[in-house]
């Protein structure tokens, strides 16, 4: 299972609000939701993620075994 807690910590450290990062990195509201459900995202979505918050993967997602 992946999850996205870092995520949050991540856009904190960063000073980036749901608002600001759904308008930097063009992610709509029902990804976002996705995302604080810890529910499937596409790779694309990481990306951007990684690049509008200028951090690694391992700053936005945890893999934990089931």
């Amino acid at each position: 299972m992946i999850i996205y807690d870092k995520l949050w910590e991540t856009m904190k450290e960063k000073g980036f609000s749901t608002y600001r990062l759904r308008e930097q990195c063009g992610i709509d509201s029902k990804t976002i939701r996705r995302l604080r459900a810890n529910e499937n995202i596409e790779t694309k979505t990481l990306d951007k993620l990684c690049q509008v918050l200028d951090c690694s993967l391992d700053q936005i997602a945890t893999y934990i075994k089931n």
